[in-house]
C-alpha cells in the first residue's frame, strides 16, 4: 500500500504527532504552559477515540514497513491507558519538578509514539527505529530528577546498557539482511527456509535479536539495568517502564518470531529449535527475578525484580507456537497493567507522606488507611496469581497452554514454584502493613488523583477475576491475524 493511501490506517498516530507538536508549541509560550497538562490529557482521549474508530483489517501499510491489524490495536490500547494514568498522576508526585511537567509529558508522548511503531513494525529498519525512539526518550525521562544522584545514575546506566543491547541487535539484523538480501520480515523468513545448511548463522542472528528485545522486557541476562533504573528514575517513569515498554517488547517478540523464524503457525524455520532457547530463558528469568526480590527492602527495587519475574511468566508460553499461546500472553497483559500501576501509585502515596521507598515505612498502614491497605492486599494477591483476581485468571491461561499442547511441562512446574516463592516477598508487605506498629501515627493523607487512580486500578483487577468473557472475546478478535 502506498504512503498516501496508508494514512487512513494511521489516524491514531497522526493525532498523537499533532498533540506532541501542539504541546511543544504551548511550552514555548510562557502564559500557556499551565494548560499543557490538560491539553495532553484531552489529546490522549482523542487518540483513544481514533483508536476505537480504527479499521480492524489486517493490512500492510507504508509499502510494507508497518502493518495495521487488531493485534497491534490491542496493545495500543494498553499504551494509551498506561500513558493517560501516568500523565494524570504526575501532578500528585511530590518528587517531580513541576517546572518540567511540560517536558515530562512531551517525552512521555514520544515514548508512546515509539511504542505504537514497535507493535506495528514489519521491517528491520522500522523495528530498530521504533526501539531507538522509545529508548532515547526513556533515557531522558529516567534522569528527569537532575539534582538527584540516583536519577543521574539511572539515566547513565540505562544509556550504557541500552547502547550495548542496541548495537548487538543491529549486528544481528545485519546477519539476517546478509542471508536474505531484504529487510522485510516475511521475505527474510522465506529466505531463511533455504538456508537449512547454515543453522549456526541463524542461531547467532536469533541470539543477537533476543539481546535487543530481551533488554526491553528485562529478560535475564539482559536485566542488569532494571533495579537501578527503577530505583533512581522518578516513580511515574518507573511505573510506565514496568508496563508499557514491556508489553511492546512482548508484542514485538511475538510478531518478529512468528513472522521471521516460523514458517507457519506450528513449525520453526529451517527446523531451528529457538523454542527451547526461549523456554530456558523464561525459566531463568522468572527464577532470578523472584529469588532476588526476596532480598529487597526498597519497594521500587522489589517491584523491579517482580517485573523481571513477570516477564519470565509471559515468555513461558512463547515457545508453544500456537494462537492460544499468544492469546494467553495478551490476556495476562491486561490485569498486569492495572495491578502493577496500582502498586506503584501506592508507592508514590507512601513516598509523599514519608519521603522514603523503604518497605518499613508501610508499618501500621492497615490501621491508618484500611481501605488503601485492603487494596494493596488485592493487588498483591493478583501479582501472586491467587483468586479471585485478574492475575489468577491470567496465570491460569498461561499454564493451561503448556498443559493443553503437552509441551514444556517442566516449565509449568518451574512457573508454579516461582509463584509460590513470590508469595513470600509480596506478603512480607502485607505483614508489615498489618502486623507491625507504625513509627508515625500521623493521619495518612493521599492526593485525590492518586486515591481515585488506585481505586480505578483495583476495580478491573477484581472484575477480571470474576467475569473475564469480554476480555477473552477482545483477545480472540485481536489474534485473528494469526
Amino acid at each position: 500500500m502506498t504512503n498516501l493511501s496508508s494514512l487512513s490506517f494511521y489516524l491514531p498516530e497522526l493525532f498523537l504527532i499533532g498533540i506532541i507538536l501542539l504541546s511543544i508549541i504551548i511550552e514555548l509560550i510562557p502564559g500557556c504552559r499551565k494548560y499543557n497538562y490538560f491539553v495532553v490529557l484531552a489529546g490522549l482521549i482523542s487518540v483513544a477515540i481514533m483508536l476505537s474508530w480504527s479499521s480492524t483489517e489486517s493490512v500492510s501499510i507504508f509499502m510494507g514497513m508497518s502493518v495495521s491489524d487488531p493485534f497491534a490495536i490491542f496493545f495500543k490500547w494498553i499504551f494509551v491507558i498506561a500513558t493517560f494514568y501516568i500523565v494524570l498522576i504526575s501532578r500528585a508526585d511530590n518528587s517531580l519538578d513541576k517546572r518540567l511537567s511540560g517536558e515530562f509529558n512531551i517525552l512521555l508522548l514520544i515514548v508512546m509514539f515509539g511504542l505504537f511503531l514497535m507493535v506495528t513494525a514489519n521491517n528491520l529498519i522500522m523495528v530498530y527505529l521504533s526501539i531507538e525512539m522509545v529508548s532515547i526518550a526513556s533515557y531522558i525521562l529516567a534522569g528527569m530528577l537532575k539534582n538527584d544522584l540516583k536519577s543521574n545514575e539511572a539515566s547513565l546506566k540505562y544509556v550504557i546498557f541500552g547502547a550495548f543491547a542496541s548495537g548487538l541487535m543491529l549486528y544481528g539484523f545485519s546477519w539476517l539482511y546478509g542471508l536474505s538480501g531484504s529487510t522485510d520480515l516475511h521475505e527474510i523468513s522465506a529466505a531463511l527456509s533455504g538456508h537449512m545448511d547454515q543453522p549456526f548463522v541463524i542461531y547467532m542472528a536469533i541470539l543477537l535479536v533476543l539481546v535487543g528485545i530481551g533488554y526491553k522486557i528485562s529478560m535475564v541476562p539482559f536485566h542488569y539495568w532494571t533495579p537501578d533504573v527503577y530505583e533512581g528514575a522518578p516513580t511515574p517513569v518507573t511505573a510506565y517502564l514496568s508496563v508499557a515498554p514491556k508489553a511492546a517488547g512482548i508484542a514485538l517478540l511475538i510478531r518478529f518470531f512468528s513472522s521471521t523464524f516460523t514458517t507457519d503457525i506450528s513449525t520453526t524455520v529451517s527446523n531451528i529449535d529457538w523454542t527451547t532457547l526461549v523456554a530456558v530463558l523464561s525459566a531463568i528469568t522468572m527464577t532470578v527475578g523472584n529469588l532476588l526480590a526476596l532480598q529487597q527492602t526498597n519497594i521500587k527495587r522489589l517491584l523491579a525484580f517482580s517485573s523481571i519475574a513477570h516477564a519470565g511468566y509471559m515468555l513461558m508460553v512463547i515457545p508453544v507456537i500456537s494462537v492460544d499461546a499468544r492469546a494467553a500472553v495478551m490476556i495476562y497483559a491486561v490485569p498486569y497493567l492495572f495491578m502493577n500501576l496500582g502498586l506503584f501509585f501506592m508507592a508514590i502515596a507512601i513516598h509523599n507522606q514519608t519521603s522514603s521507598f523503604e518497605i518499613s515505612k508501610w508499618k501500621g498502614l492497615g490501621s491508618r488507611a484500611p481501605l488503601m491497605a485492603g487494596i494493596m492486599v488485592v493487588l498483591l494477591l493478583s501479582l501472586t496469581g491467587l483468586p479471585p483476581t485478574g492475575g489468577f485468571i491470567g496465570k491460569v491461561y498461561l499454564f493451561s497452554v503448556l498443559i493443553k499442547f503437552q509441551q514444556f511441562f517442566w516449565l509449568a512446574v518451574i512457573g508454579v514454584i516461582n509463584s509460590v516463592i513470590s508469595l513470600f516477598y509480596y506478603f512480607r508487605i502485607v505483614k508489615t502493613m498489618y502486623f507491625s506498629s507504625a513509627d508515625d501515627e500521623t493521619v495518612f493523607k493521599i492526593h485525590p488523583l492518586l486515591y481515585w487512580s488506585i481505586i480505578s486500578c483495583v476495580v478491573p483487577v477484581l472484575l477480571l477475576g470474576i467475569y473475564w468473557s469480554p476480555l477473552i472475546n477482545f483477545v480472540q478478535h485481536s489474534i485473528s491475524m494469526f
